[in-house]
């Protein structure tokens, strides 16, 4: 492990229940009703401790009222198979569990409740932390069972948060991936991908490595609030150039539309992801499961109070009337006139920009099993 991972030890498949907790106060506070101080001194007999992660990429924040918690995640596997006829991918791999980014829209909030956690602030704070992954991954790849096939990073929640940049296991996730020389495509809100530019344009070169930026809106008033640690808009345009300028096949995913607040800025994503160099793009519409569709409509009533009940019309008028619709084929693009509108202007868009292009499919030609011994880690192989 590089560098110390300060955690509260957890559980795989049900991460410890803790009684529901308030943000604390600021040290020195009055102490809230009930409660018989103000203060939050660090355990004297727990060597273990809260160690606030911050993203430069990302927006100024006040002071942490509600500090995230690392937990260990001891799963005895790292590859999670899907069974989404909508889905693309067979096998993601996230090396967290819960997202520090906090997008209020995230439709892998409701994943966090089966770790006995909540969908709302305990996604955002409690981070359930696979320290093991790139040894699992290792072993999964080195097998002779294994069929080199297509891995997606981030098929749930955003290996690049800010936790990341000092724990990497997603780059030595990747620098596995390298060594193997297994297709991997990687989605994420965060510019800290570019970092690991390096790996990608390795794997770049055989042919097996893709990368998607997901812009939601380039209003930084908008991402500000709508996802608070996520990198600002500008920084993930950088990231897109960076990797494009490696020779990484980088896309621009617009994740999603969110009808009535950001559909508009659809024209000018595209123009600026063109300009960065991406090489095509994509896009979902607004999904909100339970209980996504309460946080939501409560931040609508928070933030954008005069804007609430035209985004909740809108999102209705894609969903056949309803708040939300999870069938297949049609949980990602909506319904209806509307999202016929969106898919449209984006489809026109694209064309004209020249991001309506499809990529070349992943190349597994040149997988090889990677040795099992870890000392290896790390070192590439040019066969």
């Amino acid at each position: 492990m590089r560098g110390p991972l300060n955690t509260t030890p957890g559980t795989p498949t049900g991460a410890r229940q803790e009684p529901p907790t308030e943000a604390p106060p600021r040290p020195g506070t009055r102490a809230p009703a009930g409660r018989g101080t103000g203060t939050d001194p660090p355990n004297r007999f727990e060597a273990l401790h809260v160690v606030p992660e911050t993203d430069p990429d990302a927006f100024p924040d006040e002071p942490d009222r509600a500090p995230t918690r690392f937990y260990r995640d001891a799963s005895r596997s790292v590859l999670a198979e899907n069974h989404s006829p909508d889905i693309s991918f067979r096998y993601s791999l996230n090396p967290y569990r819960g997202c520090e980014h906090g997008c209020i829209y995230c439709y892998a909030r409701p994943s966090h409740e089966f770790l006995g956690f909540s969908a709302g602030l305990d996604f955002e704070r409690r981070i359930m932390v696979k320290e093991d992954a790139p040894a699992l991954l290792r072993r999964t790849l080195a097998s002779r069972r294994w069929q080199p096939q297509v891995v997606a990073l981030s098929g749930n929640t955003d290996c690049y948060q800010p936790v990341e940049r000092r724990l990497e296991l997603t780059r030595r996730c990747v620098e596995v991936f390298v060594a193997a020389r297994n297709p991997i495509t990687v989605i994420t809100k965060s510019a800290l991908v570019a970092r690991d530019t390096d790996l990608y344009a390795e794997l770049a070169a055989a042919g097996a490595a893709q990368v998607a930026v997901s812009l939601t809106t380039l209003d930084a008033d908008i991402a500000r609030q709508m996802e608070p640690r996520a990198a600002r808009p500008g920084r993930r345009l950088e990231a897109i150039a960076a990797l494009a300028e490696a020779g990484v096949p980088t896309t621009v995913m617009i994740g999603p539309v969110i009808p009535g607040l950001t559909d508009s800025e659809i024209p000018r994503i595209l123009a600026a992801a063109a300009a960065a160099g991406a090489r095509a793009a994509s896009w979902i519409m607004l999904r909100l499961p339970r209980p996504v569709d309460a946080l939501f409509d409560q931040w609508l009533a928070e933030r954008f109070p005069t804007r609430r009940e035209r985004v909740l019309h809108r999102v209705r008028e894609t969903r056949a009337g309803r708040i939300s619709d999870s069938t297949f084929g049609q949980r990602m693009r909506g319904q209806g006139v509307y999202a016929e509108q969106v898919a449209a202007l984006f489809a026109a868009t694209a064309r004209k920009y020249g991001l309506d292009r499809v990529l070349p499919p992943l190349s597994v030609a040149s997988f090889q099993h990677p040795t099992r011994d870890t000392r290896q880690l790390g070192l590439f192989s040019n066969g």
